[in-house]
Protein backbone atom coordinates (compact mmCIF):
# COMPACT_ATOMS: atom_id res chain seq x y z
CA UNK A 1 0.00 0.00 0.00
CA UNK A 2 1.35 3.43 -0.95
CA UNK A 3 1.97 5.93 1.83
CA UNK A 4 0.37 9.38 2.09
CA UNK A 5 1.26 12.27 4.36
CA UNK A 6 -2.23 13.65 3.84
CA UNK A 7 -5.05 11.06 3.49
CA UNK A 8 -7.23 13.86 2.06
CA UNK A 9 -5.16 13.57 -1.13
CA UNK A 10 -6.49 10.07 -1.77
CA UNK A 11 -9.41 11.33 -3.86
CA UNK A 12 -7.26 13.59 -6.02
CA UNK A 13 -4.70 10.85 -6.67
CA UNK A 14 -7.44 8.32 -7.43
CA UNK A 15 -9.00 10.64 -10.03
CA UNK A 16 -5.58 11.20 -11.62
CA UNK A 17 -4.95 7.45 -11.88
CA UNK A 18 -8.39 6.83 -13.31
CA UNK A 19 -7.69 9.47 -15.97
CA UNK A 20 -4.44 7.68 -16.83
CA UNK A 21 -6.28 4.38 -16.98
CA UNK A 22 -8.79 5.87 -19.45
CA UNK A 23 -5.83 6.85 -21.64
CA UNK A 24 -4.67 3.22 -21.73
CA UNK A 25 -2.11 3.21 -18.91
CA UNK A 26 -2.31 0.05 -16.78
CA UNK A 27 0.68 0.14 -14.38
CA UNK A 28 2.09 2.66 -11.90
CA UNK A 29 5.46 2.87 -10.11
CA UNK A 30 6.06 4.69 -6.81
CA UNK A 31 8.78 5.07 -4.18
CA UNK A 32 7.93 2.87 -1.20
CA UNK A 33 10.40 4.70 1.02
CA UNK A 34 8.74 8.09 0.69
CA UNK A 35 5.11 9.23 1.02
CA UNK A 36 3.26 10.33 -2.10
CA UNK A 37 2.73 14.09 -1.92
CA UNK A 38 1.56 14.85 -5.46
CA UNK A 39 0.84 13.36 -8.86
CA UNK A 40 4.45 13.66 -9.97
CA UNK A 41 5.38 11.02 -7.35
CA UNK A 42 3.53 8.49 -9.51
CA UNK A 43 4.85 7.28 -12.87
CA UNK A 44 2.36 5.46 -15.10
CA UNK A 45 3.15 2.92 -17.83
CA UNK A 46 1.25 1.25 -20.61
CA UNK A 47 2.40 -2.27 -19.76
CA UNK A 48 3.81 -4.37 -16.94
CA UNK A 49 7.20 -4.97 -18.57
CA UNK A 50 8.06 -1.27 -18.79
CA UNK A 51 6.84 -0.62 -15.24
CA UNK A 52 8.84 -3.44 -13.68
CA UNK A 53 11.99 -2.49 -15.58
CA UNK A 54 11.62 1.13 -14.43
CA UNK A 55 11.11 0.01 -10.81
CA UNK A 56 14.14 -2.31 -10.88
CA UNK A 57 16.36 0.37 -12.40
CA UNK A 58 15.47 2.91 -9.72
CA UNK A 59 15.85 0.35 -6.93
CA UNK A 60 19.54 0.08 -7.79
CA UNK A 61 20.05 3.86 -7.86
CA UNK A 62 17.65 5.41 -5.37
CA UNK A 63 15.10 3.97 -2.93
CA UNK A 64 12.99 0.86 -3.25
CA UNK A 65 10.37 1.29 -5.97
CA UNK A 66 7.33 -0.88 -6.54
CA UNK A 67 5.31 -1.51 -9.70
CA UNK A 68 1.61 -2.31 -9.25
CA UNK A 69 -1.48 -2.36 -11.50
CA UNK A 70 -3.23 1.02 -11.49
CA UNK A 71 -6.47 -0.74 -10.57
CA UNK A 72 -4.85 -2.07 -7.39
CA UNK A 73 -3.68 1.35 -6.23
CA UNK A 74 -7.06 2.92 -7.13
CA UNK A 75 -8.75 0.28 -4.96
CA UNK A 76 -6.51 1.12 -1.99
CA UNK A 77 -7.10 4.84 -2.43
CA UNK A 78 -10.86 4.29 -2.44
CA UNK A 79 -10.53 2.45 0.87
CA UNK A 80 -8.55 5.37 2.26
CA UNK A 81 -11.30 7.73 1.19
CA UNK A 82 -13.82 5.64 3.11
CA UNK A 83 -11.53 5.62 6.16
CA UNK A 84 -11.41 1.83 6.02
CA UNK A 85 -7.64 1.77 5.89
CA UNK A 86 -5.29 3.98 7.87
CA UNK A 87 -2.05 4.87 6.07
CA UNK A 88 1.06 3.42 7.74
CA UNK A 89 2.84 6.80 7.61
CA UNK A 90 3.04 9.22 10.56
CA UNK A 91 0.38 7.28 12.44
CA UNK A 92 0.97 8.96 15.76
CA UNK A 93 0.80 12.45 14.19
CA UNK A 94 -2.29 11.88 12.07
CA UNK A 95 -4.05 9.91 14.81
CA UNK A 96 -3.24 11.22 18.32
CA UNK A 97 -5.53 8.65 19.93
CA UNK A 98 -3.86 5.73 18.16
CA UNK A 99 -2.70 3.27 20.81
CA UNK A 100 0.51 1.25 20.90
CA UNK A 101 -1.67 -1.84 20.69
CA UNK A 102 -3.02 -0.75 17.28
CA UNK A 103 0.47 -0.07 15.96
CA UNK A 104 1.63 -3.48 17.19
CA UNK A 105 -1.36 -5.12 15.50
CA UNK A 106 -0.31 -3.51 12.20
CA UNK A 107 3.21 -4.84 12.68
CA UNK A 108 1.78 -8.30 13.23
CA UNK A 109 -0.26 -8.01 10.04
CA UNK A 110 2.90 -7.15 8.13
CA UNK A 111 4.69 -10.08 9.76
CA UNK A 112 1.85 -12.52 9.01
CA UNK A 113 1.73 -11.39 5.37
CA UNK A 114 5.47 -11.90 4.93
CA UNK A 115 5.30 -15.32 6.58
CA UNK A 116 2.57 -16.31 4.16
CA UNK A 117 4.62 -15.04 1.22
CA UNK A 118 7.63 -17.13 2.27
CA UNK A 119 5.38 -20.15 2.63
CA UNK A 120 3.87 -19.61 -0.84
CA UNK A 121 7.35 -19.45 -2.33
CA UNK A 122 8.38 -22.68 -0.62
CA UNK A 123 10.85 -21.34 1.94
CA UNK A 124 11.11 -23.27 5.25
CA UNK A 125 9.50 -22.20 8.51
CA UNK A 126 12.94 -21.74 10.08
CA UNK A 127 13.61 -18.89 7.64
CA UNK A 128 10.36 -17.16 8.66
CA UNK A 129 11.48 -17.38 12.29
CA UNK A 130 14.81 -15.71 11.43
CA UNK A 131 12.90 -12.99 9.58
CA UNK A 132 10.68 -12.35 12.61
CA UNK A 133 13.72 -11.94 14.90
CA UNK A 134 15.18 -9.28 12.60
CA UNK A 135 11.85 -7.46 12.38
CA UNK A 136 11.51 -7.47 16.16
CA UNK A 137 14.94 -5.85 16.40
CA UNK A 138 13.76 -3.20 13.93
CA UNK A 139 16.73 -3.86 11.62
CA UNK A 140 16.26 -1.45 8.68
CA UNK A 141 17.63 -3.85 6.07
CA UNK A 142 18.70 -7.49 6.29
CA UNK A 143 19.31 -10.64 4.25
CA UNK A 144 18.49 -14.25 5.00
CA UNK A 145 20.28 -17.22 3.44
CA UNK A 146 18.78 -20.55 2.44
CA UNK A 147 21.06 -23.30 1.00
CA UNK A 148 19.66 -26.05 -1.23
CA UNK A 149 21.37 -29.15 -2.64
CA UNK A 150 22.31 -29.19 -6.32
CA UNK A 151 23.22 -32.01 -8.70
CA UNK A 152 26.79 -30.77 -8.54
CA UNK A 153 27.52 -28.55 -5.58
CA UNK A 154 25.07 -26.29 -3.82
CA UNK A 155 22.52 -23.56 -4.55
CA UNK A 156 22.46 -20.54 -2.22
CA UNK A 157 19.39 -18.34 -2.05
CA UNK A 158 19.67 -14.95 -0.36
CA UNK A 159 16.46 -13.12 0.54
CA UNK A 160 16.48 -9.33 0.73
CA UNK A 161 14.25 -7.49 3.23
CA UNK A 162 13.97 -3.72 3.45
CA UNK A 163 12.07 -1.52 5.88
CA UNK A 164 10.23 1.53 4.64
CA UNK A 165 11.94 4.83 5.37
CA UNK A 166 8.63 6.27 6.58
CA UNK A 167 7.16 3.43 8.63
CA UNK A 168 7.99 0.12 10.28
CA UNK A 169 6.65 -1.89 7.35
CA UNK A 170 8.98 -4.37 5.66
CA UNK A 171 9.10 -5.32 2.00
CA UNK A 172 10.31 -8.56 0.41
CA UNK A 173 10.53 -8.02 -3.33
CA UNK A 174 13.47 -10.11 -4.47
CA UNK A 175 15.96 -12.83 -3.69
CA UNK A 176 19.17 -13.87 -5.40
CA UNK A 177 20.08 -17.42 -6.34
CA UNK A 178 23.68 -18.60 -6.76
CA UNK A 179 25.01 -21.93 -8.04
CA UNK A 180 28.28 -23.00 -6.42
CA UNK A 181 30.04 -26.14 -7.63
CA UNK A 182 31.69 -26.74 -4.24
CA UNK A 183 30.75 -29.76 -2.16
CA UNK A 184 28.05 -29.04 0.45
CA UNK A 185 29.45 -28.32 3.91
CA UNK A 186 29.34 -31.05 6.51
CA UNK A 187 27.41 -30.54 9.76
CA UNK A 188 28.72 -27.61 11.85
CA UNK A 189 31.34 -26.73 9.23
CA UNK A 190 31.93 -23.20 7.92
CA UNK A 191 34.22 -21.50 5.44
CA UNK A 192 36.86 -19.51 7.33
CA UNK A 193 38.92 -16.56 6.16
CA UNK A 194 41.82 -16.18 8.58
CA UNK A 195 44.20 -13.24 8.77
CA UNK A 196 46.94 -12.36 11.25
CA UNK A 197 45.84 -10.02 14.02
CA UNK A 198 47.50 -8.12 16.81
CA UNK A 199 49.79 -10.01 19.21
CA UNK A 200 49.78 -13.04 16.90
CA UNK A 201 46.08 -13.67 17.52
CA UNK A 202 44.37 -14.65 14.24
CA UNK A 203 41.32 -12.75 13.08
CA UNK A 204 38.78 -14.85 11.21
CA UNK A 205 35.36 -14.55 9.64
CA UNK A 206 32.91 -17.38 9.01
CA UNK A 207 30.84 -17.99 5.85
CA UNK A 208 28.23 -20.52 4.78
CA UNK A 209 28.60 -19.76 1.07
CA UNK A 210 31.81 -20.62 -0.83
CA UNK A 211 31.05 -17.79 -3.25
CA UNK A 212 31.00 -15.20 -0.45
CA UNK A 213 34.03 -16.71 1.28
CA UNK A 214 36.12 -16.67 -1.91
CA UNK A 215 35.11 -13.09 -2.74
CA UNK A 216 36.02 -11.91 0.76
CA UNK A 217 39.33 -13.83 0.72
CA UNK A 218 40.37 -12.25 -2.60
CA UNK A 219 39.77 -8.78 -1.13
CA UNK A 220 42.25 -9.35 1.70
CA UNK A 221 45.62 -7.63 1.86
CA UNK A 222 48.91 -9.04 3.10
CA UNK A 223 48.73 -12.63 4.33
CA UNK A 224 45.49 -14.58 4.59
CA UNK A 225 44.09 -18.11 4.52
CA UNK A 226 40.86 -19.62 3.23
CA UNK A 227 39.88 -22.82 5.02
CA UNK A 228 36.93 -25.04 5.89
CA UNK A 229 36.18 -26.58 9.28
CA UNK A 230 34.26 -26.32 12.54
CA UNK A 231 36.71 -23.72 13.91
CA UNK A 232 40.28 -22.46 13.53
CA UNK A 233 41.60 -25.41 15.53
CA UNK A 234 39.90 -27.94 13.26
CA UNK A 235 40.34 -26.74 9.70
CA UNK A 236 41.49 -27.79 6.25
CA UNK A 237 43.32 -25.17 4.19
CA UNK A 238 41.79 -24.43 0.80
CA UNK A 239 43.85 -21.45 -0.32
CA UNK A 240 46.52 -19.08 0.99
CA UNK A 241 47.65 -15.56 0.20
CA UNK A 242 51.08 -14.03 0.85
CA UNK A 243 51.88 -10.35 0.37
CA UNK A 244 48.58 -9.66 -1.42
CA UNK A 245 49.02 -12.55 -3.87
CA UNK A 246 47.36 -15.97 -3.89
CA UNK A 247 50.17 -18.52 -3.72
CA UNK A 248 48.28 -21.77 -3.13
CA UNK A 249 44.90 -23.32 -3.98
CA UNK A 250 44.11 -26.92 -3.05
CA UNK A 251 43.83 -29.13 -6.14
CA UNK A 252 40.28 -30.34 -5.42
CA UNK A 253 39.16 -26.73 -4.76
CA UNK A 254 40.68 -25.06 -7.84
CA UNK A 255 37.59 -25.41 -10.03
CA UNK A 256 35.43 -23.80 -7.37
CA UNK A 257 38.00 -21.09 -6.64
CA UNK A 258 38.62 -19.99 -10.22
CA UNK A 259 35.16 -20.54 -11.75
CA UNK A 260 32.77 -17.61 -11.27
CA UNK A 261 29.54 -18.48 -9.53
CA UNK A 262 26.35 -18.48 -11.63
CA UNK A 263 23.87 -15.96 -10.22
CA UNK A 264 20.36 -14.69 -10.94
CA UNK A 265 18.05 -12.17 -9.25
CA UNK A 266 14.48 -13.36 -8.78
CA UNK A 267 11.77 -10.71 -8.35
CA UNK A 268 8.58 -11.53 -6.49
CA UNK A 269 5.44 -9.61 -5.64
CA UNK A 270 3.33 -10.48 -2.62
CA UNK A 271 4.40 -14.11 -2.68
CA UNK A 272 3.94 -14.51 -6.44
CA UNK A 273 6.83 -15.51 -8.66
CA UNK A 274 9.30 -18.35 -9.10
CA UNK A 275 9.41 -20.54 -5.99
CA UNK A 276 12.65 -21.45 -4.21
CA UNK A 277 12.51 -24.93 -5.75
CA UNK A 278 11.92 -23.59 -9.25
CA UNK A 279 14.72 -21.03 -8.98
CA UNK A 280 17.20 -23.64 -7.75
CA UNK A 281 16.39 -25.76 -10.80
CA UNK A 282 16.48 -22.83 -13.24
CA UNK A 283 20.00 -21.87 -12.16
CA UNK A 284 21.06 -25.48 -12.86
CA UNK A 285 19.87 -25.17 -16.45
CA UNK A 286 16.53 -26.94 -16.21
CA UNK A 287 13.06 -25.82 -17.33
CA UNK A 288 10.10 -25.01 -15.07
CA UNK A 289 6.40 -24.55 -15.84
CA UNK A 290 4.34 -21.50 -14.91
CA UNK A 291 0.59 -21.16 -15.48
CA UNK A 292 0.26 -17.65 -13.98
CA UNK A 293 2.38 -15.52 -16.33
CA UNK A 294 1.06 -12.22 -17.71
CA UNK A 295 1.68 -10.79 -21.17
CA UNK A 296 2.02 -7.09 -21.99
CA UNK A 297 -1.74 -6.80 -22.24
CA UNK A 298 -2.24 -8.21 -18.77
CA UNK A 299 -3.60 -11.51 -20.05
CA UNK A 300 -2.58 -14.70 -18.26
CA UNK A 301 -0.76 -17.44 -20.15
CA UNK A 302 1.16 -20.69 -19.57
CA UNK A 303 4.73 -21.51 -20.56
CA UNK A 304 7.83 -23.50 -19.78
CA UNK A 305 10.70 -21.20 -18.77
CA UNK A 306 14.45 -21.74 -19.12
CA UNK A 307 17.41 -19.40 -18.48
CA UNK A 308 19.43 -18.57 -21.57
CA UNK A 309 23.07 -19.03 -20.56
CA UNK A 310 24.27 -18.52 -24.14
CA UNK A 311 23.51 -14.79 -24.19
CA UNK A 312 25.09 -12.00 -22.16
CA UNK A 313 23.27 -10.84 -19.06
CA UNK A 314 20.93 -7.84 -19.13
CA UNK A 315 21.57 -4.53 -17.36
CA UNK A 316 20.13 -5.95 -14.14
CA UNK A 317 22.80 -8.70 -14.16
CA UNK A 318 20.22 -11.33 -15.01
CA UNK A 319 20.21 -14.03 -17.66
CA UNK A 320 17.54 -13.63 -20.30
CA UNK A 321 14.87 -16.29 -20.46
CA UNK A 322 13.52 -18.61 -23.11
CA UNK A 323 9.79 -19.29 -23.13
CA UNK A 324 8.03 -22.28 -24.64
CA UNK A 325 4.34 -21.39 -24.63
CA UNK A 326 1.71 -23.96 -23.75
CA UNK A 327 0.01 -25.26 -25.82
CA UNK A 328 1.22 -23.38 -28.93
CA UNK A 329 4.83 -24.62 -28.70
CA UNK A 330 3.58 -28.21 -28.83
CA UNK A 331 5.16 -29.81 -25.76
CA UNK A 332 2.52 -31.98 -24.06
CA UNK A 333 4.09 -33.48 -20.92
CA UNK A 334 1.33 -36.05 -20.40
CA UNK A 335 1.57 -37.32 -23.98
CA UNK A 336 5.35 -37.50 -23.85
CA UNK A 337 5.35 -39.49 -20.59
CA UNK A 338 2.86 -41.96 -22.06
CA UNK A 339 5.48 -42.95 -24.64
CA UNK A 340 7.60 -44.58 -21.94
CA UNK A 341 7.37 -47.59 -19.69
CA UNK A 342 7.09 -45.80 -16.33
CA UNK A 343 5.52 -47.74 -13.50
CA UNK A 344 4.31 -44.64 -11.60
CA UNK A 345 2.01 -43.61 -14.46
CA UNK A 346 -0.38 -46.45 -13.61
CA UNK A 347 -1.32 -44.80 -10.29
CA UNK A 348 -3.20 -41.47 -10.78
CA UNK A 349 -1.83 -40.00 -7.54
CA UNK A 350 1.77 -40.98 -8.32
CA UNK A 351 1.36 -39.70 -11.86
CA UNK A 352 0.10 -36.33 -10.62
CA UNK A 353 3.00 -36.10 -8.17
CA UNK A 354 5.49 -36.99 -10.93
CA UNK A 355 4.11 -34.39 -13.35
CA UNK A 356 4.10 -31.70 -10.68
CA UNK A 357 7.71 -32.44 -9.78
CA UNK A 358 8.77 -32.26 -13.44
CA UNK A 359 6.96 -28.93 -13.86
CA UNK A 360 8.97 -27.53 -10.95
CA UNK A 361 12.16 -28.48 -12.78
CA UNK A 362 13.12 -31.46 -10.64
CA UNK A 363 14.63 -34.78 -11.68
CA UNK A 364 12.35 -37.19 -9.81
CA UNK A 365 12.98 -40.91 -9.57
CA UNK A 366 10.90 -43.27 -11.69
CA UNK A 367 10.65 -47.04 -11.93
CA UNK A 368 11.14 -48.67 -15.34
CA UNK A 369 12.55 -51.89 -16.82
CA UNK A 370 16.02 -52.49 -18.30
CA UNK A 371 17.30 -55.88 -19.46
CA UNK A 372 14.26 -57.51 -17.86
CA UNK A 373 14.91 -55.97 -14.43
CA UNK A 374 13.19 -53.11 -12.62
CA UNK A 375 15.49 -50.11 -12.25
CA UNK A 376 15.28 -46.64 -10.76
CA UNK A 377 16.14 -43.71 -13.03
CA UNK A 378 15.88 -39.96 -12.81
CA UNK A 379 13.82 -38.13 -15.41
CA UNK A 380 13.85 -34.51 -16.57
CA UNK A 381 11.46 -32.53 -18.80
CA UNK A 382 13.11 -30.95 -21.86
CA UNK A 383 10.34 -28.88 -23.51
CA UNK A 384 12.70 -27.21 -25.98
CA UNK A 385 13.13 -30.52 -27.78
CA UNK A 386 9.68 -31.89 -26.90
CA UNK A 387 11.17 -34.74 -24.92
CA UNK A 388 12.30 -36.06 -21.54
CA UNK A 389 15.83 -37.10 -20.59
CA UNK A 390 16.69 -40.02 -18.34
CA UNK A 391 19.66 -40.52 -16.04
CA UNK A 392 21.05 -43.08 -13.65
CA UNK A 393 21.00 -42.02 -10.00
CA UNK A 394 24.68 -41.04 -10.29
CA UNK A 395 23.82 -38.63 -13.13
CA UNK A 396 25.04 -40.76 -16.06
CA UNK A 397 22.69 -40.32 -19.07
CA UNK A 398 20.61 -43.23 -20.40
CA UNK A 399 19.23 -43.62 -23.91
CA UNK A 400 15.53 -42.94 -23.51
CA UNK A 401 14.56 -44.99 -26.59
CA UNK A 402 15.20 -48.26 -24.74
CA UNK A 403 12.42 -47.41 -22.28
CA UNK A 404 9.72 -46.59 -24.84
CA UNK A 405 6.46 -48.49 -24.78
CA UNK A 406 6.20 -51.02 -27.62
CA UNK A 407 3.54 -49.93 -30.13
CA UNK A 408 1.07 -52.70 -30.88
CA UNK A 409 0.65 -53.55 -34.53
CA UNK A 410 -2.54 -52.26 -36.13
CA UNK A 411 -4.03 -54.96 -38.48
CA UNK A 412 -5.32 -52.31 -40.90
CA UNK A 413 -1.95 -50.54 -40.87
CA UNK A 414 -0.13 -53.83 -41.46
CA UNK A 415 -2.48 -54.65 -44.31
CA UNK A 416 -1.72 -51.29 -45.88
CA UNK A 417 2.02 -51.93 -45.50
CA UNK A 418 1.66 -55.36 -47.18
CA UNK A 419 -0.26 -53.83 -50.09
CA UNK A 420 2.37 -51.09 -50.49
CA UNK A 421 5.12 -53.74 -50.31
CA UNK A 422 3.47 -55.80 -53.09
CA UNK A 423 3.10 -52.72 -55.29
CA UNK A 424 6.70 -51.71 -54.69
CA UNK A 425 8.06 -55.12 -55.46
CA UNK A 426 6.00 -55.30 -58.66
CA UNK A 427 7.64 -51.99 -59.71
CA UNK A 428 11.11 -53.25 -58.87
CA UNK A 429 11.49 -50.96 -55.82
CA UNK A 430 13.29 -52.34 -52.76
CA UNK A 431 11.39 -51.82 -49.47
Amino acid sequence: MAQLNDPAMAGELREHLQEQSNKGYEWVVYDTDNPINARYDLTCFLDEHEAINHAREYQQIFNWHEAVPISSLVYDLKRLERNQLQPPTDLAINNPDLTLKTIKAMNLNNLDNLKEELKELGFPKKLAEEMEKNMQKNVPEFQLRHPMPADKGQVDLQLHFKQSGQSDYYYFNKYSVTLNNAKPLEAEQKYLVISPGEQNKPVFRKFDSPHEAISYFKEQKGDSELAVGKDVGHKTTLATMEKDKVNFVAKDFQKTFYSPAVTQNVYVEKGKGFSAEQSANLIQGRSVYRDDLLNLGGQQYKAWIKLDFDQTKDRFDNFKIKQFHDPSYGFDLKAVLDKYNIKELADPKQREKLEESLKNGNRPLITTVKDGQEVKLRIEAVPRYGQVNMFQENGKPEKREQFQVAVKNDPLLEKGKDTQKDLSQSRGVKV
